[in-house]
């Protein structure tokens, strides 16, 4: 039988290993994806660390982007040589109501995650379920695609249902991987956006994404320079430390609302403010396929990209670190070579 590279992971907080396995067959409403690009993403390391429950090997990655080259039986609308994408959400069970209103995760048969419940790209090849595909434009490369199937679709799927409206002020809370992103898109969807990081030298980088005001932690308390500018009324934090968003949720306009997209095991908030003005604190998780779907046609539309450091599929490890560290510019990608 064909053989191709896979990286995996043996066990809850195994090394990377670059393997040889058999090419995948895809079974009855599945697809057989040929990987050209994946992107490394933060949340792999809930399969890397043992984090959430998984069966191990396990190949990581699910910001994969390539083209598909077989079909199992009953499998609509998709064809040979479609060039698509698959994110975070890998599928469903398509019979409980849950999964018809795209609520997955409360899914009888329990949810598909891509890299977790199944393999996922970090490998020459991957199965997917239909359902789990977008279609990625021709005007995208793969290594541009890639990581807007994680890091663009949680970005711009929470600003489009965050109940801001071209002119609103809306502050994204940092400017690593997922703010790069997130600032792009809220100025090109007409919000009138500041971009909040640390230090004097992200101010040039703020403003070539797009940003309307940059503020300086280090130079001013950014709850105080956001209600200067009239408070706004969404704050999107992509960053992972708990004293940057309590220091900002005080930028909050009446009826505003703090979104959190980076994790932290907890913050402190203020009720009396939150009582007082209506505001309100709201997690987001990513997308489904059609969110990625429209994801990938704005990017286009609006030339929205991710920057990205990529690696060859063999130095998955080394990319994984990379992204690890904090000190990618921006997103890592791995490329198979396909």
């Amino acid at each position: 039988m064909a053989k191709m590279r896979a990286v995996q992971i043996a066990a809850a907080h195994g090394a990377f290993e670059l393997v040889e396995r058999d090419i995948p067959q895809p079974g009855a409403r599945e697809v057989r994806i040929k990987v050209q690009a994946c992107g490394v993403c933060h949340s792999d390391s809930v399969v890397k660390e043992g984090i959430m429950p998984t069966s191990y090997p396990r190949v990581p990655g699910h910001e994969v982007v390539g083209v598909i080259d077989a079909l199992g039986k009953d499998v609509p609308r998709w064809k040979v040589g479609d060039r698509v994408g698959v994110g975070w959400n890998g599928g469903y069970c398509g019979y409980c109501d849950n999964c018809r209103r795209g609520d997955f995760f409360a899914c009888t048969s329990g949810p598909f995650i891509t890299g977790l419940t199944s393999d996922g790209g970090y490998a020459d090849y991957m199965i997917a379920r239909p359902e789990a595909l977008a279609l990625v434009p021709t005007d995208l490369s793969p290594e541009d695609a890639a990581p807007l199937m994680c890091a663009g679709v949680t970005t711009y799927n929470c600003l489009r249902n965050s109940g801001a409206i071209p002119g609103d002020l809306v502050a994204v809370l940092g400017i690593g991987g997922l703010g790069h992103l997130a600032v792009q898109y809220a100025a090109k969807s007409g919000y009138r956006t500041a971009a909040i990081a640390r230090g004097a030298d992200k101010a040039a980088l703020a403003k070539q994404l797009g940003a309307h005001h940059y503020i300086d932690t280090e130079k001013e308390d950014p709850s105080k320079a956001l209600q200067t500018l009239g408070g706004a009324k969404v704050i999107l934090s992509t960053v992972t430390a708990a004293d940057a968003m309590e220091a900002t949720l005080g930028g909050l306009a009446i009826r505003g609302k703090f979104f959190l997209i980076g994790a932290v095991p907890s913050m402190k908030i203020n009720p009396l403010q939150m009582l007082t003005f209506r505001q309100g604190v709201e997690g987001w998780y990513s997308g489904t396929s059609i969110d990625s779907q429209d994801t990938l046609n704005f990017s286009v539309l609006e030339n929205v990209r991710s920057m990205n450091e990529v690696y060859p599929l063999e130095k998955a490890a080394e990319g994984y670190e990379r992204m690890l560290s904090g000190k990618a510019r921006f997103r890592v990608v791995l490329k198979t070579g396909n």
